[in-house]
């Protein structure tokens, strides 16, 4: 069976300004969303709603740090109950967390992201501590949300609740060494695994913990069993499968989340891009089923829905409209990307769902509107247009079976 769906994010900021509800809730978010829910059922498409996609309220931010405090987690599972409470009699799919994993990396290993934190960075922070204590904080903030749906609301309102993961995949640069082979792995861990295992075991990947000694936060016993099996269902978003290959660790005096796991990620091996070059970046598509396999094998196999897939082209006013319609190089993309899902599943990977990224250009977080990853075509060149698609920047499509 062929259903039709969305996949959005809710503004944190637009239902509560304050942060938190003793702050009031804004009457005007809540309609602006029940409306868009309203129209999407009515039109026999499914909700899939992100709870927070990297938007944490300024107040909050300001008064003590946003996800670098333990406060965060009582503010986001009050944020979380008021949309159970609003919106979850036609809201039946929940995402806690989008990509908690760019949230702590890049705004507090690089500072590429809001809050701009980092070690050396305008704003202060430290790339070898901030960013493990934010991604713990996210996780506990994930874990008492989905306590409080399974306990509160999910008998009666039969919805299901997860989060969605980064999904990248490495292949060892060296097939033959033994050091690139447990490079590709540890990459993974401290990526993927980093969220994941909490998620399915309790506890962080054994590498990690061993790595990073006291530098990454330990879960009391009670957080990890609420951690543990706190997934309804998992959310991936796969693009790039990339080579791994063994650097030796930096020194004890610059810890980076960015250098931590002693792997040196790339996209050629001797100068040749790994699969196909497409503009915005090289992309493996025998990668997707490998990613999907080793969860599977590794992860009891969760419901899982690829929440995002897709490929940009890049444009800086120079793209022609014939170009961008013919669209070659995205038909293939989907079509190999696909054929390799299809063969996961009869591998036995209990994906469900697909959402295609995107349905429409949109104002994309880091590069605004110089990739294109719409399957339709968009005129960013009109202001009312421009306003238009930058309200729906979080839609994206899929087909489930």
């Amino acid at each position: 069976m062929n259903v039709q769906a969305y996949r959005f994010s809710i503004a944190w900021s637009r239902v509560l300004p304050k942060g938190r509800l003793i702050g009031g809730v804004d009457e005007n978010g809540i309609t602006y969303y029940n409306n868009l829910i309203n129209e999407l059922k009515a039109n026999g498409i499914e909700p899939y709603v992100t709870i927070f996609h990297w938007d944490v309220p300024q107040t909050l931010e300001d008064e003590y740090g946003g996800f670098l405090s333990p406060r965060i987690v009582e503010d986001f599972k009050n944020y979380a109950e008021l949309l159970f409470q609003r919106f979850g009699d036609r809201v039946k799919f929940w995402i806690t967390l989008n990509q908690p994993y760019s949230l702590a990396t890049k705004g507090y290993g690089d500072g590429q992201y809001p809050p701009g934190r980092c070690t050396d960075c305008e704003f202060g922070g430290d790339s070898g501590t901030e960013p493990y204590i934010v991604g713990h904080h996210e996780l506990l903030a994930h874990a008492e949300a989905v306590s409080l749906y399974r306990k509160r609301y999910q008998k009666f309102q039969g919805g299901k609740i997860g989060t969605t993961l980064i999904g990248r995949w490495f292949i060892p640069l060296n097939e033959t060494s033994d050091l690139d082979k447990a490079a590709a792995k540890r990459a993974f861990d401290f990526s993927v695994g980093w969220f994941l295992d909490p998620l399915v075991y309790g506890q962080y990947p054994k590498i990690m913990r061993e790595m990073l000694g006291d530098r990454l936060p330990k879960f009391t016993p009670e957080e990890s069993a609420l951690l543990k099996g706190s997934l309804d269902f998992l959310g991936l978003n796969y693009y790039v499968t990339r080579y791994a290959t063994y650097t030796p660790p930096p020194m004890p005096t610059q810890p980076s989340v960015l250098t931590d796991s002693g792997v040196t990620i790339g996209f050629e091996r001797n100068g040749v891009p790994i699969g196909v070059k497409a503009p915005s970046f090289s992309y493996y598509p025998p990668g997707f089923r490998q990613i999907l396999n080793h969860i599977k094998n590794n992860y009891k196999n969760p419901l899982t829905y690829i929440t995002e897939n897709g490929v940009a082209d890049t444009d800086f006013g120079n793209v022609t409209i014939a170009n961008a319609l013919a669209d070659n190089g995205r038909i293939q993309f989907q079509c190999s990307h696909l054929s390799c899902l299809k063969c996961a599943m009869e591998d036995g990977c209990n994906v469900a769902g697909y959402f295609a990224w995107s349905l429409m250009d949109n104002y994309e977080f880091g590069n605004g509107y110089t990739l294109r990853f719409g399957m339709n075509w968009v005129n960013f060149t009109n202001p009312a247009d421009r306003r238009e698609k930058a309200s729906g920047k979080w839609f994206s499509r899929f087909i489930a079976k």
